[in-house]
């Protein structure tokens, strides 16, 4: 049974590791692969950000949403505690990625090369689990990291817009899971009331934002695969630069609430990508299969990070 007192030996379970008393990190699935030269992440494709040097973390476990398609176990309240400084979560998350990344060095199918490299890391996104904008010094986390010369990608579920406001990481990621408020609230059921005015209102701030914005759409069928023309006002409100559409991957504690059929093929996502161009300017700049997702752009481009 999941409860709150056994919260902490179910991360270490899954892989997390602790940074502090609230932040954990943890290796990501195309780290491994890209050691071992199996590929690299989207991420390295769309913007050129490398697989082995980028740290994935965050400030907090906590979410106000409890998503159908979320890989954490949100059946279980995740303990409350103080509030680490920026400066110590930074310290402790790059030392356990330290620890992480030595546990490679064995393995005769790494690339040594790589993992010299991976030892230093350059990128860090803020997009594990939870709800990073619940930490209250999100801001100070971001330029920490940014003094440490690593780029930022941030992925906020827009319900906390004083905070999206203030940030300017590299890359600022808005999920935007629904084209409607009911639909919303089918597919990330909400623990607070007002979160979709929220949400619009985030919308809003992003397209007045300097830094590079995303608008990350993850479909998940039977819930939210409906209403392009609905997704398409959301976008042109918000004007990001770019639009990620993912498919729902069956991963992790979702796999208890979504049958693996929720799970839409890349060719279910392309033709969803074609309707929503169809109510926008935007036009497909690129796309990875194995991942499962489309990305747009205003002028069918991308420009590379690094």
């Amino acid at each position: 049974m999941l409860t709150s007192s056994n919260f902490e030996s179910l991360l270490k379970k899954h892989g997390y590791h602790t940074a502090g008393s609230h932040s954990v990190v943890k290796t990501c699935l195309w780290l491994n692969k890209s050691l071992r030269g199996e590929g690299k992440c989207y991420k390295f494709q769309f913007y050129g950000i490398a697989s082995h040097r980028c740290v994935q973390m965050t400030p907090t476990m906590q979410c106000n949403q409890k998503c159908l398609h979320c890989w954490r176990p949100t059946e279980i309240d995740v303990p409350e505690t103080g509030w680490d400084s920026p400066e110590l979560i930074v310290e402790e998350s790059l030392k356990a990625q330290q620890k992480l990344i030595s546990g490679y060095g064995g393995a005769d199918i790494i690339d040594k090369t790589l993992w010299e490299e991976a030892k230093n890391p350059r990128h860090v996104a803020i997009s594990l689990a939870g709800e990073p904008t619940i930490y209250p010094y999100l801001d100070q986390l971001i330029d920490t990291f940014h003094s440490k010369n690593m780029t930022t990608f941030v992925v906020t579920n827009g319900t906390y817009p004083a905070m999206v406001e203030q940030i300017k990481p590299t890359q600022l990621y808005l999920s935007l899971n629904a084209p409607d408020e009911d639909t919303y609230r089918q597919t990330c059921n909400p623990q607070e009331e007002g979160l979709w005015e929220h949400i619009c209102e985030s919308l809003d701030i992003l397209q007045e934002k300097q830094t590079r914005t995303v608008l990350r759409i993850t479909l998940t069928e039977g819930l939210n695969i409906t209403n392009p023309e609905g997704y398409a006002a959301l976008i042109d409100r918000a004007s990001p630069d770019y639009i990620e559409i993912k498919a729902y991957m069956h991963l992790g504690f979702s796999q208890k609430r979504l049958e693996r059929s929720a799970m839409p093929t890349h060719q279910r996502i392309r033709e969803f990508s074609e309707k929503i161009m169809q109510y926008t300017d935007y036009k497909q700049a690129d796309e990875s299969p194995i991942s499962r997702i489309v990305l747009l752009s205003k002028n069918g481009y991308v420009k590379k990070i690094v």
